[in-house]
């Protein structure tokens, strides 16, 4: 590795607040073991339902709807 790739890199990971070798890792591992259509979908549907029959999760749509009021802004009393 060059030094300016070496710079360039340092600057990177200080910035992400990561290691050198750790952006290296994620590069050597984008390029040289991509992640195929069929290993995703595979991951997907595994991870699919998995809260599914958890009871402390309740009702989504009313949780959703909760988490939606909170955010919307009430009007000014006049």
């Amino acid at each position: 590795m060059d030094e300016d790739l070496h710079q360039r890199l340092k600057s990177l990971a200080r910035k992400q607040g990561r290691t050198v070798s750790d952006l290296v890792r994620e590069a050597v591992a984008r390029v040289y073991v991509p992640v195929g259509v069929d290993e995703r979908l595979e991951t997907m549907r595994a991870v699919e339902g998995i809260w599914r029959d958890h009871k402390e999760v309740g009702d989504t749509h009313e949780h959703v709807r909760r988490m939606r009021a909170d955010t919307h802004r009430t009007k000014p009393c006049r």
